[in-house]
């Protein structure tokens, strides 16, 4: 491609088309969006012989350049050399010799003029966030031709300091590669918090060398395709062929590759319920003492939750957490702590003993005992405790840390109480929930749920919260039932995280739904050139049946987003743009109609995906 072409697609892509340099900052396809952008007049020619500049002896600076670089080759197609030498037409980083109070640890400044490009931070993670930035000004097109970036001042640093997402192992098991990739990819938008689900019902996912039989025996099920929750359970003699687990050398190889890119990794251990794992390897763990298998997603009656009256569990769990914590070097240890089943301890004679011993008055503070005591295992090896909001239940242990994710009333009552909270409300933050039009995106959480990107672009971690100086931040959770395969996981996770990383990093007051989607829309061409894959959701309509005047019933659509054309028909043929629109009013249903068929246009030309939903399911969901 020509040079001039190059130029003219770089102004295009990122200024709309008008040229214009001194363009609002909104016009930066830039996500999250930095907290001050200063449009230049000018350019920056980035060519093969573009040198980047690194401080001589500091290797920790070199190890950021080199990310970028080898990141800059593979979007743009340029190789460029470091050096620790003065060059001319540079993109230099480099350090504050006295550090910036505006910045922080994580804050950059970023300028970009016609002779080089500056990156400077007060600590090597603001240096990994601002070429971040720069690499989103870089158009996802691989050339031998100069490419132009926009001359920019921009000052940012983050909202919150903790910025994460959760990705559930233990339902559905991924490789030590895919951990790797969803965790370069969340790092490339600022999240710094990976919280890694590595046990449940479903899998032990890590290597105890003190308790082997946790991934000999717990790492694995029988294999199971379908609809999660209804899986007919093990037949007699069928062999556990499927799972995983990781070793303690995968182990320490994801936290320096997480640590590379400066993403802090949080493990969970998931006690005293969703245990189900650890009491197949070790039946006497559980109040039955029955051997039950390791559940592929089968409906099961099954004991599920340590017993808390058996003191060889909290031996176990010394083991257990003294292992991990030697493995993260992160100073806090996820224990979940949620969805206890407490109906077995109300049958257990050691439970009920261990009650009257300590003066427990219900199975609420028995919990509580269960948590304090793990607190102090975990306080023992240096780590503080995170649980889920019902840690909260009988009583919360000191230091604790609650991560509130039914709504934000938990949050709220732990920072009453002097405990930080990481805020992760469902409706929010659940990246397992369905996120589009239910003919479409069938393939959700089994028991409910619904949460568009727009919903997700509302979450506001201290919303309800009395005293928000206790919430660190917020994050999004990805849970795996229903997500079988890693390319699942990434279509379930993207575009919406996007809308949760510019709420956890850019200011408040910045936020608006119809400025973000188009700085959405532009990180399309990245996943596509990255080969992430990723939901296209915003583009196809919500369909429902309404009730008007003298009990009619007529169809209507909500779009996500604006400038969408919506065509339909009732008479099953695909519609086009030949077809009626839809002019946002309720639509007449014409006698005999089963279906309706729809799909998204803009700009006269296909956008979304066809749309073929029965009448009667959309007025089954009239009643719900």
């Amino acid at each position: 491609m020509p040079r001039l072409l190059i130029l003219i697609f770089f102004l295009c892509y990122w200024f709309g088309g008008k040229g214009n340099p001194t363009l609002q900052q909104s016009k930066l396809s830039l996500v999250p969006q930095p907290v001050e952008i200063k449009v230049q007049n000018g350019i920056f020619l980035l060519s093969g012989k573009t040198m980047i500049s690194v401080p001589v002896g500091n290797n920790e600076i070199r190890e950021v350049a080199k990310l970028f670089a080898d990141e800059l080759a593979s979007v743009s197609g340029k190789k460029l050399e470091i050096t620790s030498g003065e060059t001319k037409q540079a993109i230099e980083f480099k350090l504050n010799t006295q550090a910036n109070p505006v910045l922080g640890d994580e804050g950059y400044t970023l300028s970009v003029s016609k002779r080089n490009i500056s990156i400077s931070a007060n600590k090597p993670a603001g240096l990994f966030y601002g070429a971040q930035t720069l690499l989103q000004m870089v158009p996802p097109v691989s050339t031998t031709a100069p490419i132009a970036i926009a001359a920019v001042q921009i000052t940012d640093y983050p909202r919150f300091a903790w910025r994460g997402l959760m990705l559930d192992v233990s339902r559905h098991f991924f490789t030590k590669n895919e951990v790797k990739r969803y965790i370069d990819q969340m790092s490339k938008y600022k999240y710094n918090i990976f919280h890694w689900h590595l046990t449940d019902n479903q899998g032990w996912r890590i290597e105890i060398k003190g308790l082997p039989r946790l991934t000999e025996v717990g790492a694995w099920r029988v294999p199971r395709t379908g609809s999660f929750g209804a899986f007919a359970p093990p037949a007699e003699g069928e062999e556990n062929t499927d799972g995983g687990f990781y070793t303690q050398d995968d182990i320490r190889e994801i936290v320096k590759y997480a640590q590379d890119r400066f993403v802090t990794i949080v493990p969970e251990i998931d006690v005293p319920g969703h245990s189900l794992a650890f009491i197949a390897s070790y039946p006497e763990s559980s109040c039955t003492q029955r051997q039950y298998p390791v559940n592929a997603g089968f409906g099961t009656d099954a004991d599920v939750v340590l017993c808390a009256g058996n003191e060889d569990n909290f031996k176990k769990l010394e083991i257990v957490f003294s292992e991990v914590a030697s493995l993260f070097p992160c100073k806090y240890i996820h224990i979940g702590g949620d969805e206890a089943d407490k109906a077995f301890w109300k049958k257990c004679p050691q439970c009920q003993e261990r009650m009257k011993a300590e003066n427990l008055k219900n199975e609420e503070e028995l919990q509580s005992y269960f948590i304090k005591r793990v607190s102090k295992i975990l306080a023992a090896n240096g780590k503080k405790l995170i649980g889920w909001d019902e840690i909260l239940e009988g009583g919360l242990a000191d230091d604790a840390t609650v991560m509130s994710w039914r709504g934000t009333e938990g949050g709220n009552t732990a920072a009453k109480t002097g405990h930080h909270v990481i805020m992760t409300p469902n409706q929010y933050c659940y990246l397992d929930h369905t996120q589009g039009e239910n003919v479409i995106e069938r393939y959700g959480i089994l028991f409910c749920c619904f949460m568009r990107m727009r919903e997700a672009y509302k979450f506001e971690p201290t919303e309800g919260v009395d005293n928000p100086s206790y919430v660190l931040g917020g994050q999004g959770n990805l849970w795996t039932e229903m997500v079988p395969n890693y390319r699942r996981a990434e279509y379930m996770t993207w575009p919406r995280a996007l809308a949760l990383a510019e709420t956890l990093w850019s200011p408040k007051a910045d936020r608006s739904w119809d400025e973000f989607v188009p700085r959405v829309e532009a990180q399309f061409p990245r996943f596509d050139q990255a080969e992430v894959n990723y939901a296209t959701s915003i583009y196809d309509p919500d369909i429902a049946m309404v009730k008007v005047e003298n009990d009619e019933l007529k169809i209507v659509f909500t779009p996500e987003i604006k400038g969408l054309d919506i065509y339909y028909s009732f008479d099953c043929t695909f519609p086009d743009k030949f077809y009626p629109k839809y002019q946002d009013k309720p639509i007449d249903i014409p006698k005999g109609a089963s279906e309706i068929w729809a799909i998204s246009y803009r700009n006269g030309k296909p956008i979304g995906r066809l749309l073929v939903i029965r009448l009667d399911e959309l007025k089954a969901r009239m009643g719900k």
